[in-house]
This record gives structure tokens, C-alpha cells and sequence, in this order.
């Protein structure tokens, strides 16, 4: 791939982190979804860095746009790739826009690309500055850093209205979006890690999909399999989850295909919008483990779940 326009992603999670880079200079000539000029735009993009679960949100973003990468792995103990940060949680994005420009945030992320893609008014620079940090400290002293707006994308009224015809589709698109970052991928890790058993089958698989050498990733794969086991329990009892953790994920799931309801293909009606490739994206994190396989029997999330992955095998939607 060339050097100049590129995404990518790093994903943290306990025992793997990948990055995920895009050439834009490699998008297919065929999407018709990219017309010349919005290839162009994109051309600014460098680099993107991103966390286990988000990552799978910002893939299936860059999937479902037809948009090519390449995952590279990353240390997640020492995380010297994101060394040039004073930022230290992910994802990043990094970005060639005149001047070196940093977004973090996998939602503000999304939201910003996805404006910059149908926005022709405003550099990503002026993008970005639309989605402010804001630091608070929490009761136990911990500085925490959020985003304004990570939800919003930043349209002109004639924009707004070719995206979102009526003004309940933003405010149900901008619910989920917000649904699936503050409790569905909170089930993932208690689902995942569950038992020391589903602990060490995750690690396996994390292990045999990455790059590690063979003594790094018997360390990966055990000392990380009996460390998320822990973690999963801190984070049931955090999140008040039931002792069988995979009825919190039965009962979110069937409220999400609740809500798409019957007479959608998607949330977004015949093509996915933001809140269904958010949902997926967390989903897929869990692809080829034990909970996955549960959740595919015991709710009704396949149909929907099956309709995505045809879509975002089609790339190229128009923007």
C-alpha cells in the first residue's frame, strides 16, 4: 500500500491489539459510492487506532463504505505504538489536514468521517473542532474525557434533510448509537470471559489470529485468559449484570431487533445507518466464540444479523 492517504486502527483489548490501515489511494475504482472528489477527500486520513470492541465499530463503518485495510498487531501491554500520545485510551485517529490532527473517540470518529463524507462545506480540521473534549473527575478522582456531540453529524439544513428525511430518524439513529456504547458492548467481556473455559478458548483464538511469538503468546493467551476472567466479574458486578450474564446479552439483543422492528430490513430502512453498523460492529467482536454461537440460537438477532453481513460484503454504498 502507499504512504500518503491511509486509516488506521488500533484495538487494545486484553491480549491483542490491531491497527487497521487504509490506503485511500487503493479504494476500487468500481464503488460507485466514491465519486473522484470524494476519494479525494478522504486522501487526508492517516492513521486510525481503536480499541477490541470499538475497533469492530470503526471496521464495519469502513467495511459497509467499501473502504480497504489492513490490520496490523500491536503490543497491547506496552502499547509503543501510541507512544506519540498523551491521550493514552483508544481509538485515535491520525490525521494529514495541513497540519498534524488527532480525533479519539470511536463514535466521534465515525461521526466525523461520515460527515466529512457528505459534507463538502468543511475540512476535517473544522470538523473535528465541532466534537469538543471535555474533562471531568469522577467521585473516586479520576480524570475522565468526553466528547460533545460524538453523536451529531454536523449537516447543513439541505444535508439534513437528504440524510434524515423526518427528524425522528436522527433522534432514534443518534439513541441507538448512544445505546450501544453505553451498555451493549458493557455485556461483551462478562459474556466472552465468562467461565475460565470461555476465557481460554477467546485467548486461543486471539492468539492464533495474531502475530505473536511462540513465548509471548502462551503468555498472551493464559496470564490474559485468567486476567479477563477477573475483569468479566468486576465488570458484571460494576454493571449490575444477572449471575448468568448471557440473559443481559438475550434480553439487549432482542430489544435491539425490537426496535428495527418487522417492516425494516434495518434501522436504517432498506440500507443500515450508523446505529445498525454500531450494533453489528460490537456483535462481530464476538464471532467464532461460544457466546456468539449461544446468542445466535436463543435470540432472534440472526435475520437481521445475516442481512448485515451481505451488505457490508457489497461495498460501495453511496453516500
Amino acid at each position: 500500500m502507499g504512504g500518503q492517504g491511509a486509516l488506521r486502527v488500533m484495538q487494545a483489548g486484553a491480549a491483542v491489539n490491531s491497527v487497521i490501515l487504509t490506503d485511500i489511494d487503493e479504494v476500487p475504482s468500481q464503488l460507485p459510492s466514491l465519486a473522484a472528489e470524494q476519494a479525494q477527500l478522504l486522501h487526508p486520513f492517516k492513521r486510525l487506532f481503536d480499541s477490541h470492541f470499538r475497533v469492530c465499530k470503526v471496521r464495519a463503518f469502513l467495511d459497509y463504505h467499501g473502504l480497504p485495510y489492513e490490520i496490523v498487531e500491536v503490543n497491547p501491554i506496552m502499547r509503543r505504538e501510541i507512544k506519540f500520545s498523551s491521550y493514552r485510551k483508544v481509538p485515535i485517529l491520525l490525521a494529514n489536514a495541513g497540519s498534524p490532527l488527532q480525533l479519539n473517540d470511536s463514535s466521534v470518529i465515525i461521526s466525523a468521517i461520515k460527515t466529512y463524507l457528505i459534507s463538502r462545506r468543511n475540512s476535517l480540521e473544522e470538523i473535528v473542532s465541532f466534537y469538543p473534549p471535555v474533562k471531568t473527575v469522577t467521585e473516586k478522582g479520576k480524570e475522565v474525557v468526553e466528547y460533545e456531540n460524538k453523536y451529531w453529524l454536523m449537516l447543513d439544513e439541505k444535508e439534513t434533510k437528504r440524510v434524515y428525511p423526518v427528524k425522528e430518524v436522527r433522534v432514534e439513529e443518534m439513541k441507538w448509537r448512544k445505546w450501544a456504547d453505553d451498555w451493549l458492548v458493557h455485556l461483551i467481556s462478562p459474556n466472552v470471559y465468562r467461565t475460565p473455559k470461555e476465557a481460554l478458548a477467546s485467548f486461543d483464538y486471539i492468539v492464533r489470529e495474531g502475530k505473536f511469538g511462540t513465548l509471548e503468546g502462551l503468555f498472551a493467551k493464559y496470564v490474559g485468559a485468567v486476567a479477563m476472567f477477573f475483569v468479566s466479574k468486576r465488570l458484571k458486578k460494576r454493571h449490575q449484570l444477572r449471575d448468568d450474564v448471557r440473559e443481559d446479552l438475550y434480553e439487549a439483543v432482542n430489544e435491539w431487533v425490537k426496535a428495527v422492528g418487522k417492516n425494516r430490513l434495518f434501522m436504517g430502512g432498506n440500507q443500515p445507518n450508523l446505529a445498525d453498523l454500531a450494533v453489528y460492529g460490537v456483535l462481530r467482536v464476538m464471532e467464532g466464540l461460544e457466546a456468539f454461537d449461544d446468542m445466535m440460537v436463543h435470540t432472534n438477532i440472526q435475520p437481521w444479523y445475516q442481512r448485515m453481513e451481505e451488505v457490508i460484503q457489497k461495498t460501495g454504498v453511496a453516500i
